[in-house]
């Protein structure tokens, strides 16, 4: 054989590219195409090796001692017998060849092999999943277990030597235009775990029959290195309140990662993934919450949760030692870590968080208070009520939907009321509108802090429109016309001709004769004397006034036989 055997056009790791594979007698070595880092192997540091058909033709399966693996895709068929030659001359290892099952049945019978979880039909190898792909697994219900895999980084594409892999552990798939993120079986009935495990399990493996979905879940965690024991863990909380995802977890935090354990649901999250870490006091003075932003999201079946927000009372305390000695302390971690803890548990957790993490802590901006002295505003997201904070560069609306808007891609705010509404006097929205996507729009903020945001948001230099204050100096504008119309109104009005109701007031009734109050005297009145006595001009009153009644009686009786008379006719 000669000294270097080369294959062109092969694919290491599903990259995007191809790239040229040359085989030597001391390892082997993968070069990009269009140049980048070179991958290489050591001969000692390949365990075995096996040929089957995968995606982009033939490929080359290579196990390492380390229990990693690395796949050489793009080989043809008549490629077997000069891989199989070198394979045995150089390395001393035969070059297996496999074969896939292509039913397509969706059942079979998994195997627990040193670097990947196999699913086999018919004894025969439907599909792979290597574990360094896997980045949680929970049991979904009873008999059901999902399997979560490692989102990737487009940009990350190249190769990575120094951590034995093209793209190194959990970074396989990111070639694809679409990927995996998750998958679920079913796993009915009983079993033991050297059933479970197969020739992976020891000869001292348990032979009592357990929950098979169970015993499949224990043994991924513990193959694919998602549970760390609880000796390794830095520091641990129990019984944390969530709000986002909701429900009670221990957290346990380890040198690169920490675990959310739940009832229902663990999640293993790693540092790199911390974009932001928040402190927020609640307007209710009594607790913090500290809310975490990941990319990429934490996710629970279909659902996805970008922000992780836990709940604490300010004066609830700790005292903790973390398991790490004085030099990993000084040397490690350059003294941002305390051997001892004695402090309210947010202030404790949050400390941890950031010597680990080595990630900023944000708090909320000093330049804006509300009306009562707080820095949490209390508002909603349609339905959704909760908080926003006026943090020095965003926005963070806290605890669901947890939402962070940037001031940089904040376009305009604009303050309004909702027309028609019971308390449009006493509240308003505002509506934040970006310079791309989809703008939101936060409801039900009191009245008193609307000066107090619009001088903030002048401060930090974004365009802001008042509808409140618009619409209140119309309506007051409005309100002073209609009060000067009234006061015209009244004015003319003194002198305006009212018609009818003029005539009635001002005509007299020329047959009405009034008599004036002294010339008939009652008994209550002083002029009456009942005893007869008086001066004589009285008495002569009365006899006139007696001849006139009697006249007057006369004339009456005259005329109602007339009037009788006539009604007869």
């Amino acid at each position: 054989m000669a000294a270097i055997e080369q294959f062109d056009n092969i694919y290491l790791d599903l990259s995007k590219e191809s790239g040229k594979c040359r085989f030597a007698e001391n390892g082997l070595g993968w070069k990009p195409s269009s140049g980048g880092n070179t991958f290489t192997l050591d001969r000692g540091d390949i365990a075995s090796a096996q040929w089957s058909r995968a995606a982009k033709g033939l490929e080359v399966k290579i196990l390492k001692r380390s229990s990693e693996l690395v796949l050489l895709d793009g080989f043809q068929q008549e490629d077997f017998e000069r891989l199989s030659k070198l394979f045995r001359l150089w390395y001393s290892i035969n070059l297996e060849s496999k074969e896939h099952a292509l039913r397509g049945w969706n059942w079979g019978k998994t195997e627990f092999s040193k670097a990947e979880l196999v699913f086999n039909v018919q004894n025969k190898p439907s599909f792979e999943i290597p574990y360094t792909e896997i980045s949680n697994t929970n049991l979904a219900g009873r008999n059901e277990v999902s399997v979560e895999f490692t989102p990737s980084n487009e940009e990350d594409t190249g190769t990575n030597g120094h951590l034995g892999g093209a793209r190194g552990r959990g970074k396989k798939s990111g070639a694809g235009k679409d990927q995996l993120v998750e998958m679920r079986f079913y796993i009915p009935g009983t079993t033991t775990r050297k059933e479970t495990e197969g020739e992976e399990a020891g000869s001292d493996a348990e032979q009592e029959e357990k929950n098979a979905a169970t015993l499949f879940y224990e043994t991924l965690m513990d193959k694919a290195e998602i549970g760390e024991t609880a000796g390794d863990a830095i520091a641990t909380f129990l019984e944390v309140l969530h709000l986002t995802p909701r429900g009670r977890f221990d957290i346990d935090m380890y040198e690169a990662s920490f675990r959310l354990r739940g009832k229902t649901y663990d999640y293993k999250i790693q540092y790199d993934a911390i974009k932001k870490f928040m402190v927020l006091p609640k307007p209710d003075e009594m607790h913090f919450m500290l809310c975490i932003g990941l990319d990429p999201p934490l996710r629970q079946g279909q659902t996805r949760y970008p922000f992780v927000v836990m709940q604490a009372k300010k004066d609830e305390e700790v005292t903790i030692d973390l398991n790490l000695t004085d030099e990993e302390l000084s040397k490690k971690y350059n003294g941002k870590l305390d051997a001892h803890y004695e402090q309210p548990l947010h202030q404790v957790i949050t400390y941890i968080f950031k010597g680990l993490a080595n990630k900023k802590i944000t708090s909320p901006a000093k330049d804006f208070m509300t009306h009562r002295q707080q820095y949490g505003i209390k508002c909603s997201i349609k339905a959704a009520e909760g908080f926003l904070y006026c943090l020095e560069k965003a926005f963070m609306f806290v605890p669901k939907p947890a939402t962070y808007i940037s001031y940089d891609q904040t376009a305009s705010i604009t303050f309004s009321r909702v027309s028609g509404a019971v308390s449009a006097l006493s509240t308003f929205d505002i509506q934040v509108v970006m310079k791309s996507g989809p703008s939101h729009q936060f409801s039900n903020i009191n009245r008193e802090d609307l000066k107090a945001l619009e001088d903030f948001f002048k401060l930090k230099g974004l365009r802001v429109k008042n509808e409140v204050d618009e619409e209140a100096n119309l309506l007051a504008a409005a309100l002073r016309q209609e009060v000067m119309d009234d006061s015209e109104e009244e004015v003319v009005g003194a002198g305006a001709d009212r018609g009818s109701a003029d005539e009635d007031e001002e005509s007299v009734d020329e047959d009405f004769r009034a008599e004036s109050e002294s010339d008939v005297a009652e008994e209550y009145d002083s002029a009456h004397e009942s005893d007869g006595s008086g001066s004589d001009e009285s008495g002569v009153d009365e006899e006139d006034e007696d001849e006139e009644m009697g006249d007057d009686d006369e004339e009456e009786e005259e005329e109602k036989p007339k009037t009788k008379k006539q009604k007869t006719k």
